[in-house]
């Protein structure tokens, strides 16, 4: 029997389909990566019997990435990156193991069936899995056809089975787009990220960034707020005046006029008309009209307009709403949610569409009303080729989903059940009076038919006075005329929905990445969020987008990004040379870059207005090695050491605390250690500033700490504190942290791994000997005479902390993982001393696995 393999793109995607598929009479197990599932059933593929295996992958399976040392900054010149520096494919997430888990599941297969999101990065995730797979299958035979796509928008049962019986092929031209696409991303931002971050890292203090970064459609979206920033700082207010009438139209009522100049900004003109109107007694009617108007009914929901609502509306981010909606999706309440489509197809089942929410508590009388009157054609919108709009795919309630996702979907219902109801119908009514010999109007409304606002009431006619019945010449008494004085206002901030609008507009990024770059601006501290979701932008993204425009406006414009994303589109539709425009937008921003480079200085004359120099930055903490005077700790991102006198930085550890470590030196370069901090409950460990900055032995590399050092004397290296190879990961080593007492500490020089043991020991030492069963170190431990947990009155025990029964009791978990990592197996443990990788004798236990001994030191911090 042949096989069959299908690929998803998230592994609930691939639970869906294969119940679908298999109604229900399917077996799962979990993929050897841990993450994935496979479900397999039988069925009949081709016109003939065969065994399914359904899985999935967990997005995006390789990404690109620099080869060797061009991934180093301090190894390249950053204009190399633009067209010297080779890139290649890599693992997105190397811990999943992806490639290797699709070649387990594709040996042997004869078919793939491709079940990607069908948007241009699902097509290049297709090829991605291709490559993966296409060696270990079995060949074709004459020329058979092996690789198929499926095409759907939504996961119920008609389309998915609506797409397994219309396969197709992967398109090639869309993968391209998105491989130019990365690779123009790669390049040019991490040349100009690159290049800006050493720059004015190297001379400014306090710019509270971890990196000042460079996208080709990130700065452009930043662009954006800056740009409205600029027009409120600059804004001049000006006075006006207005004139306001008040009429009685009986004894109780009256109406306020408006005055058909609207305003006037020279106060004398103003009091003139104040003048000739204030002493009439009666306005008179000089006209009247009354007029049926409608509101239009919505557009069918595409992914900017959801994005749009969800932040002002229901006060969720950009790139929350698109998960949320991501997840609504993989659950099948939605259709897909990423789609520039306002237009229905000619084929779409509103009404079956409408008929699953007939039951539901909160709109079924309006559900069932318009099925039961016939519902209103929809209007007819842009149809982009892509996908549906969105539209519920089935009911749900607030106690199925609840919170944001309940919020969300209840918004996308209402959208879609107020696209087929009909306009809101409303009687406008105006009266113009004369008052001496100016003119003045007041308007009302009157809701003739509620239509689609009934179930989108926050789109209903606001409710107005009703206007009273008269016709020309009929009067009034006067109530009031007065003279207002008012001052124009600066625009707001820009709303991220605002943002999202000009986005789209100007053709900076797509439907599915507008949130990624607006979440980006946020994280580089460029922006902050303040109420209603406005975009206020910092002190950094001010002067950033400034020097822009100061040294080449186009890398802040959106013009350039815009014609970039015309030429990508380009490649999608087979049109464009994915090679040729690769090269030219990449010789042109290389240009870009070079006069960039040049011009600087225009940027950093800046800089020099609103940032302080390193030397004027942070407060004295340790001595330098070199000069023996204090360097300054600078604690603002990112958290560094800086010697005035040698002019030189130091980069630390980042996410903790810094503090001075007992004022010891470190015996190779004579720099103070100091100790770097998670928390009371996670890692602490000391370092050289000079080491961690530049690696003293073959073995190390930069970033590295005392408890990586291989040091062979020093009391803090991992040579005289490490215990044992680490129970998590394959890589590191226990290292015990000396700073602990008295609820001392053994941590992973890796990974997270922390084990919390011996507490209320006044003196914990590594000894020279080492386990005779397992080869780790053993510990010498003096306990507090009264708090001692030994047998008899003993106060000292020398032991293995992975063998010795009587440390066993002494091990405190904290955030033990739920899988536990004993359980797995695995290869022999290294020596976890630094003195070389001896692997465990022949016939000796695994310190591994034993369940009752290893167990007390799994505590993962996620």
């Amino acid at each position: 029997m042949k096989t069959v393999l299908m690929v998803a793109e998230k592994p609930s995607l691939a639970q869906s389909i294969a119940k679908i598929l298999s109604r229900g009479s399917l077996s799962s197990h979990k993929g050897l990566n841990g993450a994935c599932s496979v479900h397999e059933y039988t069925g009949t593929f081709a016109g003939q019997p065969v065994r399914f295996k359904m899985t999935s992958v967990c997005g995006h399976v390789m990404t690109l990435d620099f080869l060797g040392k061009y991934n180093k900054w301090d190894k390249v010149d950053p204009a190399e990156l633009f067209s010297q520096a080779p890139t290649e494919k890599k693992e997105a997430n190397p811990k999943l193991n992806m490639v290797k888990f699709l070649q387990v599941e594709g040996r042997g297969c004869d078919y793939i069936v491709l079940w990607l999101d069908c948007d241009k990065e699902g097509e290049n995730i297709c090829f991605e899995v291709l490559d993966a797979v296409l060696p270990v299958m079995n060949k074709a035979h004459g020329g058979e056809k092996t690789v198929f796509r499926a095409r759907f928008s939504s996961i119920t049962d008609t389309d998915i089975c609506n797409a397994m019986a219309c396969l197709g092929e992967p398109d090639h031209n869309e993968a391209l787009s998105v491989d130019a696409r990365q690779e123009l991303d790669l390049r040019i931002g991490c040349a100009f990220t690159r290049f800006q971050t050493k720059y004015f890292q190297g001379k400014y203090g306090d710019l509270d960034s971890s990196l000042i970064s460079f996208g080709p459609c990130q700065t452009p979206t930043l662009g954006f707020c800056v740009e409205r920033h600029d027009k409120i700082q600059s804004f001049k207010p000006e006075t006006y005046w207005v004139l306001q009438a008040k009429v009685n139209t009986d004894k109780d009522r009256s109406l306020l006029l408006d005055w058909d100049r609207v305003r006037v900004f020279d106060r004398e003109i103003a009091q003139m008309f104040l003048n000739m109107t204030k002493l009439e007694k009666e306005a008179q009617v000089e006209a009247t009209s009354r007029k049926e108007k409608a509101k239009q009914r919505p557009l069918a929901l595409n992914t900017v307009e959801m994005l749009r609502v969800a932040s002002s509306s229901l006060g969720m981010g950009p790139q929350h709403a698109m998960q949320t909606a991501e997840r609504l999706y993989t659950q099948g309440y939605i259709s897909y949610p990423r789609t520039e489509t306002t237009h229905y197809p000619e084929n779409f089942d509103l009404k079956g569409s409408l008929r699953q929410q007939a039951n539901h508590p909160y709109w079924a009388d309006t559900v069932k009303q318009l099925l039961a009157e016939g519902i209103n054609r929809p209007r007819k919108g842009h149809d982009a080729g892509d996908h549906p709009p969105i539209t519920p795919m089935k009911s749900a309630t607030e106690a199925e989903l609840g919170g944001d996702a309940w919020r969300l979907y209840e918004y996308i219902t209402r959208h879609f059940i107020a696209t087929v109801s009909h306009d809101c119908k409303y009687l406008q009514s105006t009266i113009s009076f004369r008052i001496g010999p100016e003119l003045f109007t007041c308007s009302g409304k009157t809701v003739l038919s509620p239509g689609f606002t009934e179930i989108m009431p926050w789109q209903s006619v606001p409710l107005e006075e009703s206007l009273p019945t008269c016709q020309r010449g009929d009067t009034f008494p006067v109530g009031e005329v007065k003279m207002l004085e008012k001052q124009t206002n600066p625009p707001d901030y820009l709303t991220e929905a605002e943002l999202i609008t000009l986005m789209e507009k100007h053709g900076i990024g797509t439907d599915a990445s507008i949130p990624v770059h607006i979440n980006n601006i946020c994280q580089r501290n460029y922006v902050t969020v303040e109420s209603g979701r406005r975009l206020k932008p910092t002190n950094l993204g001010i002067v950033l987008v400034h020097g822009y425009y100061k040294i080449d406006a186009e890398l802040v414009l959106p013009t350039i990004r815009s014609a970039v994303e015309k030429q990508l589109n380009l490649i999608a539709q087979g049109k464009a040379d994915y090679r040729q425009v690769l090269g030219h937008t990449l010789d042109v921003f290389k240009r870009k870059f070079h006069y960039f480079v040049d011009s600087i200085a225009g940027m950093d004359e800046l800089m020099e207005v609103s940032f302080s120099p390193l030397a004027a930055t942070g407060k004295p903490l340790s001595r330098c090695g070199k000069c023996h005077r204090f360097m300054k700790y600078i604690q603002a991102k990112p958290s560094r050491l800086h010697c005035s006198h040698c002019d030189e930085t130091y980069t630390l550890p980042q996410n903790g605390t810094i503090k001075l470590y007992k004022e010891l030196r470190c015996p190779l370069d004579d720099f103070e250690l100091v100790l770097w901090s998670s928390g009371s409950r996670g890692k602490s460990y000391p370092l050289c500033p000079y080491c961690y900055n530049h690696p003293p032995f073959r073995d190390m590399k930069k970033g590295m700490g005392c408890n990586e050092c291989t040091h062979p004397s020093c009391q803090h290296s991992l040579s005289m504190l490490g215990i044992g190879q680490c129970v998590e990961c394959e890589s590191g080593v226990l290292v015990l942290d000396p700073t602990s007492g008295p609820k001392w500490k053994v941590a992973c020089n890796k990974c997270n791994v922390v084990a919390h043991c011996f507490e209320n020991a006044h003196r914990v030492r590594v000894s020279a000997d080492t386990c005779s069963v397992c080869e780790a170190a053993l510990l010498d431990v003096d306990f507090n005479k009264a708090k001692s947990p030994l047998p008899g009155d003993e106060t000292q025990h020398m032991g293995c902390v992975f063998c010795d029964p009587v440390f066993q009791e002494l091990v405190e978990l904290k955030h033990a993982a739920s899988c536990h990592p004993m359980h797995r197996g695995g290869p022999g443990r290294r020596q976890g001393r630094g003195r070389g990788r001896a692997r465990r004798p022949p016939g000796k236990p695994n310190p591994r696995r034993p369940k009752d001994k290893m167990s007390a030191l799994a505590a993962y911090f996620v």
